[in-house]
């Protein structure tokens, strides 16, 4: 496996996640039944409606739309960011059923012929990409020297599938790749990206939620029209601590 890069997949979302959204609203105002309501909703557009709907702030509604993405080649580190997201369900590989010695693909440990022998997936942070060939050497080689003591452990522990990898994984290190299915509604990911599309924010988890909203921003655009970072709508909120960089984040984040 060795190093891996991030891969982002928008899976599934409510269809016509923008109608469903203006008619919960339209609804809460409306003596219509729901049948007369979804055929009003659907013979125009919505899109002003919904404009004046974010601009007031009613954001209830817009839970009713929901996205799930398919996120692979991130780190361990970055699940420990992620699922601080209360408002959230996440389906994540598990270290103690999948072991992380690439060989091996069975709980019970067995070797598969067709996966080579190797080193778990890991991520490798920019910073240490950046100091070249010499320092991803280092670092490649640290994480085969993992591999290793994790390795020792599982035969240690008696290869015994799932009671050997749960305590032979508290080897692994946060650079270990992960798999997951991540699933939000509209309300949480303007609120997932007003915190993680921020410069300031970690550098690997600011990068998924900038794909995130790549794939997102075509499907439901009035929804996520000013979705970003806090500086987008107003003053940069971090106060001392501000990158100084909000006339070019706006510029970036509006020609997303």
């Amino acid at each position: 496996m060795g190093a891996k890069k991030m891969s982002v997949t928008l899976l599934k979302f409510t269809p016509d996640p923008q109608e469903i959204v203006a008619m919960g609203a339209k609804l809460c105002y409306s003596g219509a039944d729901i049948e007369a309501l979804k055929q009003g909703i659907e013979s125009r557009d919505q899109a002003p409606f919904l404009e004046r709907l974010l601009d007031f702030g009613h954001l209830s509604p817009i839970e009713h739309a929901g996205f799930t993405f398919g996120v692979e080649g991130v780190s361990r580190s970055l699940l420990a960011q992620i699922t601080r997201h209360r408002i959230a369900s996440f389906s994540v590989k598990s270290q103690r059923y999948v072991p992380a010695t690439p060989a091996a693909t069975s709980t019970a440990g067995k070797a598969d012929p067709a996966v080579p022998d190797g080193v778990f997936g890991y991520i490798i942070p920019p910073r240490i990409e950046a100091l070249g060939p010499e320092a991803v050497r280092l670092f490649e080689s640290q994480m085969k020297q993992i591999q290793a003591w994790y390795d020792e452990w599982v035969e240690k522990l008696g290869t015994n599938g799932e009671t050997s990898f749960e305590d032979a994984r508290f080897i692994l290190p946060n650079a270990a790749e992960t798999k997951m299915l991540v699933t939000m509604n509209a309300r949480e990911l303007l609120h997932f990206f007003t915190l993680r599309c921020c410069n300031r924010a970690q550098w690997e988890i600011r990068a998924l939620a900038r794909e995130m909203l790549k794939l997102v921003k075509p499907v439901a655009p009035v929804i996520f029209r000013n979705a970003g970072p806090a500086c987008l709508k107003g003053p940069c909120p971090e106060g001392k601590m501000s990158c100084g960089k909000s006339e070019e984040v706006r510029r970036d984040y509006l020609n997303l």
